[in-house]
């Protein structure tokens, strides 16, 4: 749940100024558990900043810290007090209204673990910051009509998995794509990529590298094509994603993750209005990766060859569908 920042901004807009002198210029704002928040200015570029002291926990020295467009993350010692201080900036070249939206979802993220002490305060602060770091690598835009299929393939996969059976917290740690990910899904002992399509005839896939098919890496491999339709009575992309965070309702940890999880991916709750578009979900099969199948993989290419991106059929691919149920119980994931 995104914070109000009304305190913030105000902070902001008090501490604003110039100075030749580098440092910091805070005002407390809030209190979260043992944790302290402060508004803050960093000069001489008169930055805003959020500040987080933490009293007990630390973070090594050798850890890197994420670092997006628009904002970075860096150790700080505004007061000389001994505490462990983490200050989310703003860059000069960072949108003012959307480094806000980043410190209210921030903030947010760490009031829902508050009462679980600070190790998993300063946790979830860097996890939902690298979240943030991921979505603004691709470009603050929405989600192009490819990469929405794309993503509601998974959410759907998703849905499966946690009506299968599949707990909650593994299904979501399982959903690998978003962080960039070999495969879509790695669970259990193998991993499972998913395809979407919208194409009545044939099921076109796009395999993005010689490493996603190749099941040497992660062993059993499953294909998963989803085929969908377009339909008025359909879900859209929010729709779908509000379906399973109504199935891991109650589910803290694993909501949590599932926020993370669909900021990487690209998906922004201040976009819902940009995917009008509604799906209909017309079949799922899913298909072992083994001798016979379709792919390009390091073992079969010439020497020399470092990169290539193709397309097969998913229709045309040999192996009989596999249920859900039953690719998990070879995956030991049930």
């Amino acid at each position: 749940m995104v914070r109000p920042i009304d305190e913030f901004v105000l902070a902001w807009n008090a501490l604003s100024g110039q100075s030749d002198k580098e440092g910091w210029r805070t005002i407390p704002v809030a209190q979260v558990g043992p944790c302290v928040f402060m508004a803050g200015r960093r000069f001489p570029a008169n930055e805003e900043a959020l500040l987080v002291g933490f009293a007990s926990a630390s973070i090594s020295a050798a850890e890197k810290l994420p670092e997006g467009r628009g904002f970075e993350v860096s150790r700080a010692d505004p007061h000389g007090d001994g505490k462990t201080w983490i200050a989310l900036t703003r860059k000069e070249s960072g949108s003012v209204e959307l480094f806000a939206e980043m410190v209210g979802d921030v903030l947010g993220s760490m009031d829902f673990v508050a009462a679980e002490g600070e190790d998993r305060i300063l946790r979830t602060l860097l996890g939902r910051v690298r979240s943030w770091q991921e979505f603004m690598r691709q470009g603050l835009q929405a989600l192009s009509p490819e990469a929405e299929i794309g993503l509601i393939g998974e959410l759907s996969f998703l849905g499966a998995l946690l009506e299968a059976g599949v707990p909650a917290s593994l299904a979501v740690g399982a959903w690998v794509g978003p962080l960039d990910g070999m495969q879509d899904f790695v669970i259990g002992t193998g991993a499972i990529e998913v395809k979407a399509t919208l194409s009545a005839q044939g099921f076109p896939a796009k395999i993005g590298s010689l490493e996603q098919l190749d099941d040497s890496v992660q062993k059993p491999l499953f294909v998963a094509g989803v085929r969908f339709s377009l339909r008025e009575s359909g879900k859209n992309l929010p729709e779908f994603a509000a379906a399973v965070r109504e199935a891991l309702y109650g589910e803290v940890e694993a909501s949590r993750v599932f926020s993370d999880r669909l900021l990487a991916a690209g998906f922004h709750g201040t976009h819902v209005d940009r995917y009008p578009r509604c799906f209909s979900l017309e079949e799922t099969r899913v298909v072992e990766v083994r001798e016979g199948f379709p792919r390009i993989v390091p073992g079969n290419v010439p020497d020399g060859i470092r990169r290539v991106i193709y397309e097969i059929d998913l229709d045309r691919t040999p192996g009989s569908n596999s249920g859900i149920v039953e690719v998990l119980n070879r995956l030991g994931a049930l």
